[in-house]
């Protein structure tokens, strides 16, 4: 952040009813998406074992093709936000609308990939040969959902942009509705298995895109903007994304060799490690829901030529996002003895996990800047150098962790490999935003 004197509280006041009015229903939203998998995971666990791994599988290879194209999000709320603040309201919905038809293209195209390749994509995952059929089977039939999936993450970024966090509440309630209901309906009362509980999913996600684009063509004609494919609009959305792209890339690699050599240090060791990743991913939720304010509010301010205003809520929302590290490990702190127990009663894993966990409670204030800043630079449209900060992480963090097990390291090591990940990615996120050169004002960066 570049150098400036602190804002008057009537500023702070206003930034901070911003914060939460965006972030709140955000973080309401970000929760419901994985409890998709976990609704899923509840019903298909009542065929049989192997159903459930299959299920499993599935679920990972689907969640990670879509996580890929989260730039659709990103993108498209710093694009939209931006034209917002310049107070042309039907350029930002065009723009939106090409980042939707982006999200058209690349879901065609994922599907025509994914229907041929699923039996060699689930073999090479290591399904065994009792879940493998059911793998197939789920993947074959959810990857028919993954265009709704990208339409969706490429609306929720244009309501976003909008200042609009409530819609997808409550499109995302919806769906978990829906998804429930349609699951049970299928698997028992149909009778149709594992098919029937990705049938359900495909429906759930096809109705959110329906609901999304309801909103969106609604804001379109009101408006007066054009719902037609605009070539050089999308081309310009796919541009915008590649660098996210990148970024998001390699921060999958991180996430995939952290795995990797935990698996290395052995069963305890990777059994204490999901744990702790199921709980860093919780947290990383809370965080990521004042990002995403950022992203708007940042756009927003650019967009309106307003350097200042953008200073000032880049300065306030790092002080969230301290406070809300700080306030994230204390509870992880203070919580470890309720929590522990629901996950494991093993020992031995405990014994493992607890200083680990220790570790990522320390980590969280450095996390919470780190969350809040990379959405201001998204905000800002500065992905090409998210893109080289998030390179430049992956460069540090992979020779470190690998060495965690040569040296002998356990599990506390390799998260205080993770952590200092999350300190080289502080660096050159606060170096960037100390240098001024994200303020870019203007309808376009």
């Amino acid at each position: 952040m570049t150098q400036a004197s602190a804002p008057p509280p009537s500023s702070r006041r206003r930034h901070d009813r911003e914060i939460i009015a965006l972030a709140v229903p955000a973080f309401g939203a970000l929760v419901a998406e994985p409890l998709f998998v976990m609704v899923d995971s509840a019903i298909v666990g009542h065929l049989g074992t192997p159903q459930l791994a299959g299920l499993g599988v599935a679920a990972a290879l689907l969640m990670t093709a879509v996580s890929v194209f989260v730039f659709l999000a990103y993108a498209t709320t710093a694009a939209v936000a931006r034209r917002v603040g310049a107070g042309d309201l039907p350029s930002a919905i065009r723009q939106g609308m090409d980042g939707i038809w982006l999200a058209l293209l690349l879901g065609a195209v994922v599907v025509a990939l994914a229907l041929p390749s699923a039996p060699w994509l689930v073999e090479v995952f290591g399904a065994s040969d009792t879940a493998a059929p059911y793998a197939t089977t789920y993947l074959r039939i959810s990857s028919l959902g993954i265009p709704a999936m990208l339409v969706v993450l490429a609306a929720t970024g244009v309501l976003r942009g909008l200042q609009d966090t409530r819609t997808p509440l409550y499109v995302a309630i919806g769906g978990f509705a829906a998804n429930g209901a349609l699951n049970a309906a299928l698997v028992y009362g149909a009778g149709l298995g594992i098919a029937g509980s990705a049938w359900g999913t495909v429906i759930a996600q096809v109705g959110m895109a329906i609901a999304y684009l309801i909103v969106v063509v609604r804001g379109a004609r009101r408006h007066g903007a054009s719902l037609r494919p605009d070539a050089a609009g999308i081309r310009a959305s796919a541009q915008a994304g590649v660098p996210l792209l990148v970024r998001t890339l390699s921060l999958r690699a991180v996430l995939m060799i952290a795995t990797a050599v935990a698996a290395r240090l052995g069963d305890t060791d990777i059994a204490a490690h999901q744990i702790i990743l199921s709980l860093w991913s919780l947290t990383a939720f809370a965080l990521d829901a004042i990002a995403i304010a950022g992203q708007a509010i940042i756009g927003r301010y650019l967009g309106a030529n307003d350097a200042k205003g953008a200073r000032e809520a880049c300065r306030r929302m790092v002080e969230w996002g301290i406070g809300c590290g700080v306030m994230l490990g204390v509870l992880i702190i203070l919580a470890r003895p309720l929590f522990v127990p629901l996950f494991t009663s093993d020992p031995s894993v405990k014994d493992t996990l607890l200083p680990a966990l220790l570790v990522v409670a320390i980590s969280q204030p450095i996390a919470g800047v780190v969350f809040v800043l990379d959405g201001v630079l998204m905000g800002a449209g500065d992905g090409r150098y998210l893109a080289w900060a998030m390179l430049i992480t992956l460069a540090v963090f992979a020779p470190v962790a690998l060495l965690v097990p040569t040296l002998g390291g356990g599990l506390t090591a390799l998260w205080w490999a993770m952590t200092l990940m999350m300190a080289v990615r502080l660096v050159t996120l606060w170096l960037r935003t100390r240098s001024g050169r994200w303020i870019v004002t203007g309808a376009t960066r």
